[in-house]
């Protein structure tokens, strides 16, 4: 299938959590596209922070505005009438969701909830994907890898929390999207890194703060096992699924209105350790254990199969584990030797896109 990425060109786009992680490196790729970008997010969350590294607020309207604003978000909408929508805006991690569990619900459920409706009172044609989560899977601990028709659940208020954007945006996609030009799905991605991530609680970050200071790097669950992935690969995957969405027939229940998992093959599914271990294959340095067997529950074993994605989307991990680690940690590397954070980031977007398109 051959994806015509030049459809974003001159097309209006909205990314809510534009000044996260991801939401930088999805709004770094559409602006290479030509796509007239609105961002809709708080401030950074993390200094440094990607999106000041890449310095997009030079390069696309962004709005500092919370998603649980339902009258502010409404506006944009209305305002804008974004032929595109990726929702990005979250709190992303699993830890921070124990101390603040009434944050994390409102901003992953309600946020998404206000966007949704945010739409449907529009009543323009859009293409919107709605970003949530790997755990938003009633997890059990199994080796079998979860497919988007299984029960959805959530030990923790993040998972929890996923679980909950996930049934919110069926129920909209049921109750007012089926018969309107306004197509919504979900996509549901591992473990991803990549460059520009400074978040705290996250083994990437953490290895890397600790080798900027030559210090050895803490591991707190050195046996947990994840599906690592680079960011550029389930972003990927939004960028084919809005695609598709924006040129289906107007019918109702066509395929790509639904769930999608963006998961890594299975060789990717390695344990934090063996994160670790690879870092310093590329930047030398040390590591040591520092389980709490007392701190809050996180699940060990998580994996997704995305056969769904591969068979609709035509779309496939590129990058294997060892080439994920090594594009990760020379972002890091070459900025931290005052290379340009920009010109590297645009570079890994053309490799990647050159065998992934």
């Amino acid at each position: 299938m051959v994806v015509p990425l030049a459809s974003f060109k001159n097309r209006r786009v909205l990314v809510t959590g534009h000044t996260g992680f991801k939401g930088a490196w999805l709004t770094q790729w559409l602006t290479d596209l030509g796509a007239q970008v609105w961002g809709y997010s708080l401030a950074s969350p993390t200094s440094p922070a990607l999106y000041q590294q890449l310095n997009l607020e030079d390069r696309i309207e962004s709005i500092e505005a919370d998603v649980r604003d339902s009258d502010r978000l409404s506006a944009v909408v209305r305002d804008w009438k974004p032929e595109f929508v990726f929702h990005l805006a979250a709190q992303s991690l699993v830890r921070p969701s124990y101390a603040a569990p009434e944050e994390t619900f409102s901003t992953n459920v309600m946020g998404t909830v206000n966007l949704l409706n945010a739409l449907r009172l529009a009543d323009t044609r859009c293409a919107a994907v709605i970003v949530t989560s790997d755990k938003c899977y009633q997890n059990k601990e199994w080796i079998y890898s979860y497919r988007e028709a299984d029960p959805l659940g959530g030990f923790d208020p993040y998972s929890c929390s996923k679980a909950m954007a996930e049934l919110a945006t069926e129920s909209f996609r049921q109750s007012f999207f089926a018969a309107s030009p306004i197509r919504v799905a979900s996509a549901r991605a591992g473990n991803v890194i990549g460059g520009g991530d400074w978040a705290v609680d996250r083994i990437l970050p953490d290895c890397i703060r600790a080798l900027l200071s030559n210090a050895a790097i803490q591991v707190r669950n050195p046996h947990a096992r994840r599906p690592w992935q680079h960011v550029l690969e389930p972003l990927a995957g939004y960028l084919r699924l809005a695609l598709k969405l924006d040129g289906v027939v107007d019918e109702p229940g066509n395929p790509y209105c639904s769930a999608f998992n963006f998961g890594p093959a299975p060789a990717s599914n390695r344990t934090v350790l063996e994160v670790v271990q690879q870092v310093l294959v590329h930047w030398p340095g040390e590591w040591y254990n520092a389980s709490n067997h007392s701190a809050p529950h996180e699940a060990t074993l998580l994996a997704l199969a995305s056969d769904k994605a591969a068979q609709l989307l035509e779309w496939s991990g590129k990058w294997n584990f060892e080439q994920t680690i090594q594009h990760t940690v020379e972002w890091y590397a070459l900025t931290h030797q005052r290379h340009s954070p920009v010109e590297i980031t645009q570079q890994q977007i053309r490799s990647y896109q050159k065998i992934a398109f």
